[in-house]
């Protein structure tokens, strides 16, 4: 029993050799699962911050519906929290609005997407009536 103790106190911790994270992958997979709706988000988010418009679910689901991606509010509110949940937006609750903001992981990303060219860009109504 003396030497089990002695050897615990004199062992010397090791630690343990993971496999060293590639977080470009990970990044690359995570644009690759990326939909349309996913993409559109992204931008018009994007394009109304380079406006200094206020971007909201509302405005996100109006434009969905308008390109028909979309009928439901709440289809809208999943594809806005998969962005949040992979850090790609942030939302801010701003009065009553949630308005949503695209992070530098989220301009990454629409970067990404618009070299690829997998989707193609598509007008949102709100920041048409906004620019006039």
């Amino acid at each position: 029993m003396a030497n089990l103790a002695r050897n615990i106190r004199d062992s010397k911790p090791t630690a343990a050799k993971t496999p060293a994270l590639d977080l470009s992958a990970l990044f690359d997979a995570q644009v690759d699962g990326l939909l349309e709706c996913h993409f559109l988000v992204l931008l018009w988010a994007a394009q109304a911050e380079d406006r200094k418009a206020r971007y909201n679910i509302t405005n996100c689901f109006d434009d969905l519906k308008h390109h028909r991606i979309t009928r439901t509010k709440q289809s809208a509110v999943s594809i806005v929290e998969d962005l949040a949940a992979l850090c790609f937006v942030s939302l801010r609750d701003e009065g009553n609005r949630r308005n949503l903001y695209i992070s530098p992981y989220g301009a990454k990303a629409l970067e990404q997407l618009v070299l690829q060219q997998k989707f193609t860009p598509r007008s949102s109504a709100f920041l048409e009536v906004a620019e006039t």
